[in-house]
């Protein structure tokens, strides 16, 4: 401890659930706070008051849009108080100016800061303090620290984490709320107080479920990645990005002997607190608060639940704060690291879960998608992959047998049942998904993909747009959408889309491939070869986009050249890219051959014969239609 009373905080009594993740933090740095949430019952107040706000070496006062109104007399006479004697730390939460005679000392602004003690203006805060017990000047500290957004915020985060360089957005991702956006809602991360970097994924894992939970009642809730990225905005301005009405923020705390969750729900336009709760509870309690919350959050909202409605706010969920720890372990093993060995990580804490609750059904939801994953990115062989995806299936239908309205489980097994080119199973399972689960990131990706080989690529287009409304700050949303315009021949557009991604995430690749494609087919390619050498040298597809821009210059030596290369690193694994290359080389032989090849090995790519433009050139041939009518492709109504 640095001493008996090191801070007082003033404040305006309606900012209260506001500051309780500063209070939290400035706890976790070792000081002693003192605010009036300490006042016991028949405690003489104002006394009470008025002595902590003399002992107290540091008073940290917060000028908000409440504590500078009418209403803030209260906060400004502790403030004089506090200046009198040198104590005094402005802190502001809101864009405003403190009250006049109060600007001599910079306030340090902690707009739309979410709970983080390693973000550079809460470590502001913290010198100033230690600068004020120790009888130091501050003025210096504070005079830097006067934006609301912290650096973070202007820096591009990982691909596989998702996040947004918002500043290189332009305006074109701006989407203000209207009247119809009343039910959109975002789930910021919940600030990591715990102390302990391994605490994140807790942390991360439970928005993540409150996002899932929320949705299954039928709020439009944006994605992970996208509500990641505006973490560093102030409420006003992420609520506008995201085109969102409310905002729902919080933090966690958890050791051995607690656990500590605060949750507030905030309008998007106006920044007023709908509701908000701190929850101080023994492990263990951790599942009955996330319903507790999501069920304030409804009720704030004017969301009626009825039976079936509270149902799905616990839907193929766990009753065991243990077993679902285990299942968050995995989501965050899986969200940030999809190699073979954090899969395999992932699959062995999903078996463990099981094993203590063989009725969670999110859980066999998962270990289907991981097993997936690893059936058609890491399989050793065809017996192999025929093996996992059978593993795969079967915990995607035990998922369906224990919770029948899950949306998500049957978007698993429609991946499955198309791999294994089952494809009216894969349309028939997505449909039943997509009637669950409308608005559900994890279900729409899947649909647009299924939809866009299988059914109408149009109906796919929808898809997309509507992914780009629920999760508009993701980077693969916008390739994921460029795909089906690829489909559609809506090249131009498909480059425009690809190129929204990579002002996401500059580092990225696949989207120079896909404007590559686009560029090849509009036989511009030298543009395309430049765009291909920005992908890594021995993928596949831009070898097999190399080869095709060689095609259509007619180098054959340079088809054969880069066909040889192929064959060394991927032998029969790539028989639908020599397909496409020949296609395009207007070798009509040896494109059917690979196909046929292809078709026998179960290439994944062969799913995409009816749509894929590379084929164009042989479809005129007889042998196109009875390769096509072998396939079993369902019908399109």
């Amino acid at each position: 401890m640095i001493g008996a009373t090191d801070v007082f905080v003033s404040y305006k009594a309606e900012d209260r659930s506001r500051l309780r993740p500063f209070v939290a933090a400035l706890e976790a740095e070792g000081f002693t706070v003192w605010w009036d949430t300490h006042i016991g019952g028949g405690s003489h107040w104002r006394e009470d008051i008025q002595y902590h706000l003399d002992a107290a070496k540091c008073v940290i006062v917060i000028w908000s849009k409440r504590s500078v109104g009418p209403q803030g007399d209260f906060v400004r006479d502790e403030a004089s108080r506090a200046r009198k004697r040198g104590a005094y730390l402005p802190v502001s939460l809101d864009l405003i100016e403190p009250p006049l005679g109060f600007g001599e000392v910079q306030a340090i602004s902690l707009r739309g800061w979410k709970g983080d003690r390693s973000d550079s203006r809460f470590q502001a805060v913290v010198e100033a303090v230690r600068r004020r017990i120790a009888g130091e000047d501050i003025a210096h500290v504070a005079s830097h620290t006067g934006h609301g957004i912290s650096r973070r915020a202007a820096v591009v985060g990982g691909a596989a984490a998702g996040t947004a360089t918002l500043a290189a957005l332009g305006g074109w991702l701006l989407v203000r709320p209207s009247s119809t956006e009343a039910r959109r809602i975002a789930v910021l991360p919940f600030a990591n107080l715990s102390g302990s970097q391994d605490q994140a994924y807790f942390a991360d894992g439970i928005a993540e479920e409150l996002r899932s939970a929320l949705s299954r009642i039928g709020l439009q809730v944006v994605g992970r990645a996208s509500s990641n990225a505006v973490k560093d905005l102030d409420t006003e301005a992420a609520a506008s990005k995201l085109g969102v009405a409310n905002i729902l923020a919080g933090s966690v705390r958890r050791s051995p002997e607690t656990i500590r969750i605060n949750a507030q729900l905030i309008g998007g336009e106006d920044g007023v607190e709908r509701w908000a709760q701190t929850y101080d509870r023994a492990p263990g309690d951790e599942i009955k608060i996330q319903t507790d919350i999501a069920t304030n959050v409804a009720q704030a909202l004017s969301v009626a639940l009825g039976q079936a409605g509270k149902a799905a706010l616990t839907l193929g969920g766990t009753a065991d704060s243990g077993t679902q720890d285990l299942y968050l372990r995995a989501s965050a093993l899986y969200s940030n690291d999809t190699g073979e060995t954090a899969l395999r990580g992932a699959v062995a804490l999903l078996d463990a879960a099981i094993g203590r609750d063989p009725n969670y059904a999110s859980a066999f939801r998962l270990k289907a998608r991981a097993l997936e994953l690893l059936a058609t990115s890491y399989s050793k062989n065809a017996a192999d992959m025929s093996r996992t995806l059978t593993q795969a299936e079967s915990a995607a239908r035990r998922a369906i047998a224990l919770a029948p309205r899950l949306g998500p489980a049957y978007a698993e097994l429609a991946l499955i049942e198309q791999d294994r080119f089952n494809y009216t199973g894969a349309l028939q399972s997505i449909n039943q998904g997509l009637e669950l689960s409308p608005d559900d990131p994890l279900v729409i990706p899947s649909a647009m993909y299924i939809t866009r080989y299988l059914g109408d690529p149009r109906k796919a287009l929808v898809l997309a747009d509507r992914l780009v409304q629920l999760d508009p700050l993701e980077p693969p949303t916008y390739t994921r959408r460029a795909d089906v315009l690829m489909a559609l021949r809506r090249y131009p557009d498909a480059i425009k889309s690809a190129r929204k991604s990579l002002q996401l995430a500059p580092e990225r690749s696949y989207p120079h491939q896909v404007i590559g494609d686009a560029l090849t087919l509009m036989d511009r390619l030298g543009e395309a070869k430049a765009e291909y050498e920005k992908v890594a040298a021995d993928d596949v597809f831009r070898l097999s986009g190399e080869a095709i821009v060689a095609a259509r210059s007619r180098d054959t030596a340079a088809v054969a050249k880069f066909v040889e290369q192929i064959r060394q690193l991927f032998a029969d694994a790539a028989s639908y890219q020599y397909g496409q290359i020949y296609a395009q080389a207007r070798d009509n032989d040896r494109a059917f051959a690979a196909l046929s090849k292809a078709l026998a090995v179960k290439d994944p790519g062969m799913t995409g014969v009816r749509t894929d433009p590379f084929l164009d050139p042989i479809r005129n041939d007889p042998r196109y239609t009875e390769l096509v009518n072998g396939m079993n492709f369902p019908q399109v109504v």
